[in-house]
């Protein structure tokens, strides 16, 4: 018998008391005050997508200054241990307040100040950000054009409440998965700025001849395809149609082309690399290995034997060609690239032996950080599978009945 089972057999042997939310909490508020001045530097001014697994991400924050702070938090202050919940938009997502967090302040955002005596507050974000509950808030969420929660679906949760010692023996044995998987993600960390060393390395030795990338390609844009002419499942004669989404999400079910029109059917290259020209992640490059790409990519199609697809994919993947693709458009509302700024981007062509080269080192070291079949990337997802599995398995209680 486990320690966990024996905790559980001595404890609570009838069963695992549930309580609504508020009835473990100390305080509990909506965080949305009127919308301050922001100032370019002061107090950190975050939002709900802010606060991801666990943590308060202070990227892309605005600033306020200190004395909108303190007018606007005098009332409801955020604390350290303090557990915020997204309320807009993205449902249900967490984070735990630091000491080193403080002082902030934002919005659209709901605050848990939980009862310690109750619940251990490891043991309450384990069990907030299991699937049981996520499919609870996700079923409550007003459907409008951004869906939200209402402050009685949170309140009204139910939270098994086992005695403290079980519940500290739980959290023991959930966060030593989470501890074994912040190794894995923080060696992929390292092995990806290894990798980025090595290709930015490998890519620009000054022994290589540099060519503008007009002088190698030419570039055309993606085709706009009107929704009710794709489809999911893929009929003979249909064109697979490629959206920024089948490159970045492998759960993405693909889209085919229903009764594609002639242009539709023009054979594309076998490999061709692709830029995001417009809005959200401009520059970001892709290989297109089949199919008909939409209107918001560039195709590059090689005119020469002089390079490689894999060699200009990853010539062109480098942090330094991205920021510099991603910055062209910055000075309008939808940043957008145009083909003038890529037909000018100078590349490095070695001979294709040289190209090869790199090619296969390149190859090696991304497989090792990218792909999910096998390397880091795999492991972690391992790792976290464990977890949700364990995870499943230890918080889920038998309810006490409770005589009234």
């Amino acid at each position: 018998m486990s320690k966990i089972e024996k905790l559980i057999k001595e404890l609570c042997p009838n069963g695992v008391e549930y309580k609504k939310l508020k009835e473990i909490c100390i305080s509990n508020f909506w965080i949305m005050p009127s919308t301050p001045k922001y100032q370019t530097t002061g107090i950190p001014y975050i939002t709900s997508k802010n606060i991801r697994n666990g943590i308060v991400q202070f990227e892309d924050t605005k600033f306020i200054t200190e004395q909108d702070y303190k007018l606007i938090s005098n009332n409801r202050p955020i604390k350290v241990n303090d557990f915020l919940i997204s309320m807009i938009g993205t449902i249900g997502e967490v984070g735990i307040v630091k000491e080193s967090d403080l002082p902030f302040y934002g919005q659209n955002m709901y605050l848990l100040r939980l009862d310690f005596k109750k619940i251990n507050l490891r043991f309450f974000y384990h069990y907030f950000i299991s699937s049981k509950v996520k499919k609870v808030l996700i079923g409550e969420k007003n459907n409008g054009n951004q869906g939200y929660l209402k402050t009685k679906n949170i309140e009204l949760l139910k939270i098994p409440v086992p005695p403290l010692e079980v519940q500290e023996e739980i959290v023991r044995i959930l966060d030593k998965f989470g501890e074994l998987e912040a190794e894995l993600e923080a060696e992929l960390e390292a092995r990806k700025s290894q990798y980025e060393f090595w290709r930015d390395k490998l890519l620009n030795s000054e022994n290589y001849k540099s060519k503008k990338l007009e002088e190698l390609a030419t570039f055309s844009q993606g085709i706009q395809v009107d929704p009710k002419e794709q489809k999911l499942n893929c009929e003979e004669g249909m064109v697979p149609f490629l959206r920024i989404v089948d490159f970045v999400k492998e759960d993405e079910p693909p889209r085919y082309i229903v009764k594609p029109a002639e242009k539709y059917l023009k054979k594309e290259n076998e490999e061709m690399v692709m830029i995001r020209y417009g809005a959200n992640a401009a520059g970001k490059v892709f290989i297109n290995k089949f199919g008909a790409i939409a209107n918001n990519m560039f195709k590059i199609n090689l005119l020469t034997n002089e390079v490689s697809v894999k060699f200009v994919w990853y010539y062109l993947s480098q942090k330094k060609i991205y920021n510099n693709l991603n910055n062209s458009g910055s000075g309008s509302t939808m940043p957008a690239i145009n083909f003038k700024v890529v037909s000018n981007l100078k590349i490095k062509v070695p001979s294709l032996q040289e190209q090869e080269r790199i090619v296969n080192i390149l190859d090696k070291f991304d497989k090792l950080v990218n792909d999910i079949s096998e390397g880091l990337p795999a492991e972690i997802e391992a790792r976290r599978k464990q977890y949700e599995y364990y995870r499943n398995k230890l918080l889920s209680f038998e309810e006490l009945v409770v005589n009234e």
